[in-house]
Parts: structure tokens; sequence; C-alpha cells
């Protein structure tokens, strides 16, 4: 088993995006959930429900909003947060959504997000120097949330901005392109920086009843791995991909992620666990781990309303499952971890850990999510003394190691604190201390309505 690159194996995600939807209305989860206001007490209550890391992140529109000047008043209190919990974040830099000043289609484009992904490498960078941990962890940031869903829903079918219409595969080269210019900016200011590179894990089948879609289902299939074979340099290498390009490949898992290819995307036919052309998550990544030999990590996996507790029980299940396989997954990230309402009506959408804030923060908690994570932390936890006591007794003096990391020297997640009983019983049990914020007002997102390409 492979030490962990993370201080848990389970980590919670804040849903960040802040893209505009067709009518000019921004979205803006961060703001509309209250992590901002809040991101104290949602950090603390991380930590104690064992969540030692996180997905968190940076909106541009509001750091940026002049060309060339950078303010990040907006991820403050985020990211001291973060640090005085010792939770570790994995920081991105674009989920959706751009300035109003920024076309993703501009030449110019890669150019302009390498001087934002540098400016924001400072940032944290200065942020994990004044950390009391030294030496202080590296820096993690996942540079665009999913190159391949943003290129369909912006470029391909106009459902996000720029609301592109048969322009996917141009979007997602200039994408490429912005990744490679921003890893080389950061990397500029802070060497040892880690990368995450969040796509959508799907499986696309031919209906049956349809055997003459067997190419375009595969060819939707297959559509998941450019961007990442674009970033190694195997396709389309005048983009200027190199293997040091791709670090850590996070598979992105929901519900709806397998389904029955059809022309029009709107009449997919969602193929649910029990189906028989089904394909086992553990053997998703058994594959994904093979053509890319990277670590992996489950970096968004969440499901809605009474679906949450037993989709969690079965996620972290197969993804356990593949790493007693060999296969080096290192998390699962609960996503999102606090709940918000959808990108399109604005509806409240039930898929997190703990609901809306409070006027004094209190978030009311899923009672049943949480026993689900409480037993998979367990499972985890059982499976990783196993592994180590194994390893322990398979070598000479008793001393056990771990698998070597070729990107860095990982810290170990076997013993990574467990929940404190009090501190989770009291997230759970705690009286609100008022009426929830009113939230109507406010533009909110949800990982449904999602598709790949």
């Amino acid at each position: 088993m492979p030490p962990s690159l993370f201080p848990s194996f389970f980590l919670g995600g804040f849903e960040c995006s802040a893209h505009r939807r067709p009518s000019g209305r921004r979205v803006d989860v961060i703001d509309a959930t209250r992590h901002d206001h809040f991101a104290a007490d949602d950090y603390a209550r991380l930590r104690a429900a064992g969540l030692l890391g996180a997905r968190d992140g940076l909106r541009w529109p509001l750091i940026e909003r002049r060309p060339g000047q950078f303010d990040f008043a907006s991820a403050e209190a985020q990211v001291q947060a973060a640090r005085d919990a010792d939770v570790q974040v994995i920081w991105d830099l674009l989920h959706y959504g751009v300035p109003d000043h920024v076309d993703v289609f501009a030449p110019d484009f890669p150019a302009r997000f390498a001087r934002y992904a540098r400016a924001c490498a400072i940032f944290l960078g200065e942020a994990a120097q004044a950390s009391p941990v030294h030496p202080p962890t590296p820096v993690w940031l996942c540079p665009i949330n999913e190159l391949s869903f943003f290129a369909w829903a912006g470029g391909e079918v106009g459902y996000l901005s720029p609301f592109g219409q048969a322009r996917g595969p141009r979007l997602k080269r200039a994408l490429v392109r912005a990744v490679i210019a921003g890893m080389d900016a950061v990397r500029d200011v802070l060497p040892t920086a880690r990368f995450l590179h969040a796509e959508p894990l799907i499986h696309v089948a031919p209906d049956p009843q349809r055997p003459e879609d067997a190419p375009g289902a595969q060819a939707m299939h297959d559509a998941q791995f450019e961007a990442l074979d674009m970033l190694l340099g195997q396709l389309n290498p005048e983009l200027g991909g190199h293997p040091r390009y791709l670090d850590v490949i996070g598979a992105n898992f929901y519900p709806y992620n397998q389904w029955h290819h059809h022309a029009q995307h709107e009449q997919r036919a969602v193929l649910p666990p029990e189906h028989p052309g089904y394909r086992p998550l553990s053997a998703l990544l058994t594959e994904l781990h093979a053509r890319y030999g990277r670590p992996l990590l489950v970096a968004e996996t969440g499901a809605e309303d009474d679906a949450r507790a037993p989709w969690l029980r079965r996620v972290a299940s197969e993804a356990l499952l593949a790493r007693a396989q060999g296969v080096p997954v290192h998390g699962v990230c609960l996503y999102p971890v606090v709940n918000h309402p959808g990108w399109d009506d604005d509806r409240h959408c039930h898929n997190g850990l703990w609901d809306y804030p409070d006027t004094d923060g209190y978030r009311p908690v899923d009672a049943p999510l949480l026993a689900a994570l409480r037993d998979v932390q367990v499972q985890e936890a059982a499976q990783g003394h196993a592994a180590a006591d194994r390893s322990s007794e398979a070598l000479p003096g008793g001393t056990a190691t771990g698998w070597p990391d070729a990107q860095g020297p990982p810290t170990a997640s076997a013993h990574a604190p467990q929940p404190d009983a009090s501190d989770a019983g009291a997230l759970l049990h705690q009286p609100p201390a008022g009426p929830p914020l009113d939230v109507a007002d406010r533009v909110r997102t949800t990982s449904g309505d999602r598709g790949a390409g």
C-alpha cells in the first residue's frame, strides 16, 4: 500500500464555481453557502469529523477585477481557517468562472491565466511559510477543474460560459495550453508545488437496442482522456505537453457518470449501479492507473438526499478495493461537503454533510451521512493497519515501508487522526442557534446536471 499524499484518506470539498449563467447572472457558490464568512467554523468541522484534507477554491473573478491587478482579500479567510485547523487544501484556481475581461478563446488566454496562477502561487506560498508547520507542506493546486466538462459544457453545447457551440475541441486545447502555462508559472515561484488534475471518470456504453451507436459511444468514452493525453504530450504535441505536466489524477465520479450513449445528450439513459452494464468504480480506477501510471484521488463524489450515505459507502468500498489490489488511490473527497442550491434553479440541493448555516454559522449535519463517514473511516484505518502489519512481517527486522512515490515523500495516513467522538457528536447533536440564513437570493451550484466530453 502506498504511503498517502494526504493526512487523511477522506477529504471534504467545498463547491467553488464562479461562472456566469446564460441569463448573465454569476454563480458564486462560496458566497452563496457563506463558506468565506464562516470558513473558520467550516474547517473546524472538517477536522472534528476526521477530514484532514480538503478541496477549496480561489475565485478569479473577485481576485482580478481589473486586468493585471490581483487582490486576494476574498480568499484570506479560507486560507487562514485552513491553516488554523491544520487541514491540507488543494486550491482550485479556475472552477469554471473567469473575469468578464478574460476571453478563454483569445490567443492571450494562456498567458493571462499564467499571470493569475503566478500571483496565486505567491499568495499561497507566503501563507504556507507563515504556517506553524515546518517545513511547510507543499502547496497543492488544481489549475483548471474538469477540462473535459468545461470544454463540453462551455464550448460544445453552450451550457456554461462562454456558451460556445460546436467549439469544444478548440476550448479544450485552449484550456490545456493554459494549464501548461500556469503550471510553469507556479513552479517558477514554488518548485515543490503539487498539482491535481480533476477530470470526470465516466463509462459510456452503446444501447443494446441501438448497436449503430457503438462508434459514437466509444468516441464519447475515449474523449474523457483527451485532456490528460494532451498534457502528457501524447495528443496534439504542438500544445507543449510533457509528462512533467501530469501529476496526481483526480477522478470525479457521481451516480450519473455511466450511461447509454445517445446522439442527443439530453436523451442519455443513466446506468444505475444495479444495471448489468454498470462497471465497478474499482475497475475504472484500475484502468485509469494502468493508462497513466500516476497517483489517483477520487476528487469528487456525492449524491443527493437519501442516496448520500449508501453512495459514500459504495464509493469508499470500491476505492479501498482498488487500493488493496495495488492501485495507488490516495483518497476520496466527499463533494460537496456543504449543501447548496442548484446551478439552474436555485433549488436546495441536499448533497452535503452539512446544510446551510444559521446566522451564527452553525450548520445542521446529515446524520446518516455522518454515520456512513465514520464507518468507512474505520474500514480504511483497518485496511491500512492490516497492510502495515503484513509489510512489517515481510521485511527483515520487521520494518514497514510503503511504495515510493516518484513525485516526492508523502505523509502516512494509516495512523491519521480519526474523528473525535465528542466533537463529532457535538456536530451531530448541537441544536441550531437560530433560523438558517435566507439564501433564496444567492446563486448556487450543484454537481447534478453534469456531463462529460
